[in-house]
């Protein structure tokens, strides 16, 4: 027996050190921790089981029944983080440069099996070089094996993706389907095809890091949705995520002990909007100062910054926000902003989060490039998504809700159930100068008239008092007890039950 245990030690040992110590030592070099390692990291310590350490490849073609590893290049099983149960697989690219195998892609698919039937999140680490050329077509049947189930699992369990190397060809698409993806600056990149072959298909000349990298992912592209400097801060963040987000669609929101006053006024916020209606300030310190704690756990915070998306807690239960941001281009929305938003409010509305909308919007962004780009299809991705989903909205405008825009942000008539607005609130179809001359261009030569017009339409249609007449707004309320008014309502709310009608699946302007 004394020799059987010794053995099982002995396999374990050579499985855990993967390609082995020099290529390990390489791995560090780059600045990278190991399949491995991250995974410690990324759980509680010593939470970790692992499914299929001692799984081969079963290729024989090209010398590969030659070379055969323990594991395979992934490392898969499941933990826990802060206690609740996480899945989990990371690509060792210390074997076989974490490339995708038959075998290899029954691991992960393993795993997702187990996820999905279990209902909890599911957290893949990239670290990969694609897909094992050797084992050609079986190897691409695994990806698409893996692909099926990252569609079954959408909007029923939280699927995060970090990419902490390269991530290319068929490995990019796994991750393109979860909710979340977070890189690492200057070691990771994501790209169907690399530089060589864009250099001789289209005679560009790209670096990796151009072509594909945290930077461009983060800011252009939008495929990321953060990035980090090392693999720690990354799995760090990770971590902080999941504590955040429910098990499943089924299972209730996280609550945490909340330790901070939700009835305490706070009078900072009777003076944030500036008495000058055209000067910006920054909606993050609203969102900072109705959160819990002043933690906010921010969503592409790089890209499209003229909207404000992320996690927070009111009352030690977890909330989506979503905010104008007048500080960058004047909060306007056009055709990031909107994609940016409908995607996490239909996250959001997947798990069951309700959702704080805080409004100060001027409209659309005009211009040829919007429309060219397909705007109006791009805004209503994010009507659609506010008009769809059936979990709390509470909205709060701060100032400026106007024209197409006021509707779309979570408005009284896409079902918002606690409207509110502050006393310097301007609903209306356009600002007060655009209407008036308008309406009164016959008197546009004459500077005394339109300024009389232009009092008379700020006193008849900017005053959030015409919408609280008609109903659109629940309440006119004082800017220092919003995080009260908020926390209130969601208490109210928690037992909201609303369906849509029955159908197959929507058909969102994709």
């Amino acid at each position: 027996m004394k020799e059987i245990l010794e053995e099982l030690e002995r396999r374990r040992d050579i499985a855990r050190k993967g390609g082995g110590d020099t290529r390990i030592e390489a791995q560090h070099k780059r600045g990278k921790l190991t399949a491995r390692e991250r995974i410690d990291l990324i759980l509680d310590e010593g939470s970790f089981e692992e499914f299929g350490m001692f799984v081969e490849h079963r290729s024989n073609d090209f010398g590969m029944e030659k070379s055969r590893i323990a594991g395979d290049g992934v490392v898969t099983g499941w933990g826990t983080v802060n206690g609740r149960t996480v899945f989990v697989f990371a690509k060792d690219f210390t074997v076989f440069g974490g490339s995708l195998s038959e075998a290899h892609a029954e691991k992960i698919i393993k795993v997702q099996d187990m996820a999905l039937k279990n209902r909890a999140p599911i957290i893949g680490i990239y670290d990969a070089g694609g897909a094992r050329i050797q084992e050609g077509v079986a190897a691409l049947g695994g990806y698409a094996e893996v692909f099926q189930r990252n569609v079954l699992a959408s909007g029923v369990i939280p699927q995060i993706s970090v990419i902490m190397g390269p991530c290319a060809g068929g490995d990019v698409y796994s991750p393109a389907m979860t909710d979340f993806i977070f890189m690492v600056r200057d070691t990771s990149y994501m790209f169907v095809t690399g530089p060589d072959v864009v250099k001789t298909v289209t005679n560009e000349t790209v670096t990796a890091e151009e072509l594909g990298g945290a930077s461009v992912h983060t800011t252009k592209s939008s495929i990321a949705d953060g990035a980090y400097d090392n693999d720690v801060e990354a799995l760090l963040q990770v971590r902080r995520l999941i504590d955040l987000l429910p098990q499943s669609n089924t299972s209730p929101v996280p609550e945490i002990e909340c330790y901070q006053s939700v009835t305490d006024a706070d009078a900072s916020l009777d003076t944030l909007v500036p008495v000058n209606a055209n000067k910006p300030y920054d909606i993050k310190e609203l969102i900072l100062k109705t959160a819990d704690e002043g933690d906010f756990f921010e969503i592409q915070a790089s890209f499209a910054r003229n909207i404000v998306c992320g996690f927070g807690r009111i009352e030690g239960s977890t909330v989506g926000f979503v905010a104008n941001q007048p500080m960058v281009l004047a909060g306007v929305l056009d055709s990031d902003a909107s994609r940016k938003a409908a995607r996490f409010v239909r996250f959001c509305d997947c798990f069951n989060i309700p959702i704080v909308t805080f409004v100060d919007v001027p409209g659309f962004l005009p211009g040829t490039a919007q429309e060219y780009g397909g705007l109006i299809k791009h805004g209503a991705k994010l009507l659609f998504a506010y008009a769809e989903a059936t979990v709390p909205k509470l909205t709060v405008i701060t100032r400026k809700a106007f024209g197409g825009a006021y509707d779309v942000m979570a408005s009284k008539h896409l079902r918002g159930d606690l409207n509110y607005a502050w006393p310097t609130a301007q609903i209306a179809v356009m600002g007060a100068k655009g209407a008036v001359e308008i309406i009164f261009r016959k008197d546009i030569s004459d500077p005394e008239k339109i300024a009389e017009h232009t009092r008379m339409y700020e006193e008849r249609f900017l005053s959030p008092f015409v919408a609280a007449e008609r109903g659109y707004v629940d309440e006119v309320v004082m800017p220092h007890s919003t995080r009260r008014r908020l926390a209130r309502g969601l208490k109210m709310l928690r037992n909201k039950d609303l369906t849509n009608p029955w159908k197959k699946h929507d058909n969102i302007p994709l």
